[in-house]
């Protein structure tokens, strides 16, 4: 506990699942939260209640991350706020799943500009703070689906595999300046994106994976803990593979 006792970090998509994991992690061990997302569930206010319960200052912001104009001004209320960002985790992301040959487009150029774009907009909004203050985390949510690929998700596979280039390259740019830049690739996750799954996809799913089991979104968001904490300070340009052996 207390690994990033007042620092301040700053989710993406942490409306739900993993994001909103990631951010209680992050309260659970002493940070303040900003929290962006387009649109909030309509529990949302009662998650931030728990979270400030514990004299945590939680801010949420619906922000549109492929917009680099709003993700700048954002980004810039954080500072004016909670005085600084020392983590900026990218989760946003969304789906659209199809084969390649009845993919349109748009939905190609969705799924990239969210996953991808909005990773870029964000981590080159909020290095340019962190390096004034030459010190900062980022940590990019890839998937193992990044690695490995997946029939019918080539649009999100392509996504998650950018964010891998992104993330090393990053590492290697920001580094002099002592931030570092990770990434993780979680597996099949239990979150409300695979509760929509069928018995059989799911079923599918928990055949390749030796655990033989989901992993918890609080299993994602301790590793992220892990590396937006001091005890990571010699970690970067990795990417951890969260997925109970999937890829191994």
């Amino acid at each position: 506990m207390d690994q990033l006792r007042d620092q301040v970090a700053l989710v993406t998509g942490g409306g739900r699942g993993i994001g909103r994991a990631i951010a209680r992690a992050f309260v659970e061990e002493g940070a303040h939260v900003a929290i962006f997302d387009r649109a909030f569930p309509e529990d949302f206010q009662t998650f931030v209640d728990t979270l400030t319960a514990d004299g945590r200052k939680v801010v949420s912001k619906a922000v549109d991350i492929t917009n680099t104009q709003a993700a700048e001004k954002a980004c810039d209320e954080v500072v004016a706020e909670l005085g600084r960002i020392d983590v900026l985790v990218n989760n946003a992301g969304i789906t659209r799943d199809k084969l390649l040959i009845r993919m349109s487009d748009e939905e190609w150029d969705a799924v990239l500009t969210v996953n991808l774009k909005g990773a870029f907009i964000m981590t080159r909004a909020a290095s340019r703070i962190m390096m004034r203050q030459r010190k900062g985390k980022i940590i990019n949510v890839s998937s193992v689906v990044g690695l490995i690929g997946n029939a019918g998700q080539g649009n999100y596979a392509a996504s998650k595999a950018g964010l891998i280039g992104l993330t090393k390259s990053a590492a290697k740019e920001l580094s002099s300046r002592n931030i570092t830049v990770n990434a993780i690739a979680p597996g099949f996750v239990l979150t409300e994106m695979t509760d929509a799954l069928s018995e059989e996809q799911r079923a599918a799913f928990l055949n390749v994976i030796p655990l033989r089991r989901g992993c918890k979104p609080e299993e994602v968001a301790g590793v992220v803990a892990f590396l937006a904490s001091s005890r990571a300070d010699y970690i970067t340009g990795q990417v951890i593979a969260i997925d109970g052996g999937m890829t191994m």
